[in-house]
């Protein structure tokens, strides 16, 4: 399967800069990833233009950067190519919402939050997951829940998490960077890769069913990612 080839301008602008370390580039070069997927130049400076009054770049002349938002979400990216945890002793961390009354966009917010954190909802306001990671709490995570250290009786990872959709969808994508041909296709997989690892929960081991293939994904993506960023930047200075 091919991955989606209809790319906006936006999508590949932020692609791009969350893929480059650090997340600065030039418009040019920006120009050129644009025309990889038939995006023409006026396109994408207008949404150069857009995205920087939205607050989501900055710029600098003629460079132009992620905002602090999307500093934090490349960082999380980042984690997620290489997740820091730790030996896991049975413990899971329970977050239980309390506070009272919150608007709609606080909700999403939270959501948002809580998601970042790799928790998952076992239900309206109860969020939990295993307590493998090396990690603080948010303050606006700590002004909102009642946090708890505890274990559950029964194993709820069947109810918070569709290991086997996940798994799935990593063994298609090492197909998919094995077949990837092309500065355009490889620029997609690459992007597609990086989603699908950030929604990995980074469980223990303990609780991962035989053959999980997020090391692997992991790896040939860094042998991928080498090759692909020489081969792009080789690209954009032409």
């Amino acid at each position: 399967m091919e991955e989606r080839n209809n790319l906006s301008a936006r999508s590949a602008v932020l692609s791009a800069l969350l893929g480059s370390h650090p997340p600065r580039l030039p418009a040019r070069h920006l120009v050129r990833i644009g025309a990889l997927f038939g995006i023409a130049e006026g396109t994408v400076r207008v949404a150069l233009s857009r995205m920087v009054a939205a607050g989501d770049l900055l710029q600098d002349g003629r460079f132009y950067t992620l905002s602090q938002r999307l500093v934090e979400r490349q960082a999380r990216q980042d984690e997620s190519r290489d997740p820091h945890t730790r030996p896991w002793d049975g413990t899971w961390e329970v977050a239980v919402v309390t506070a009272e009354r919150r608007a709609p966009a606080d909700r999403a917010a939270f959501r948002a939050t809580m998601t970042a954190l790799r928790l998952a909802e076992l239900r309206e306001g109860t969020w939990m997951r295993p307590a493998n990671l090396v990690r603080a709490w948010p303050e606006a995570v700590r002004a909102q829940c009642t946090l708890i250290d505890g274990r559950p009786h029964d194993d709820p990872t069947p109810l918070l998490w569709d290991l086997d959709g996940w798994a799935a969808e990593a063994r298609r994508l090492e197909g998919a960077l094995d077949r990837a041909g092309g500065l355009a296709e490889g620029f997609l997989v690459s992007a597609a890769v990086l989603r699908h690892l950030l929604a990995d929960p980074l469980l223990p081991r303990e609780l991962l069913p035989a053959g999980w293939p997020g090391a692997e994904l992991r790896a040939r993506y860094d042998d991928f990612d080498r090759h692909y960023r020489e081969v792009l930047y080789e690209h954009l200075k032409g």
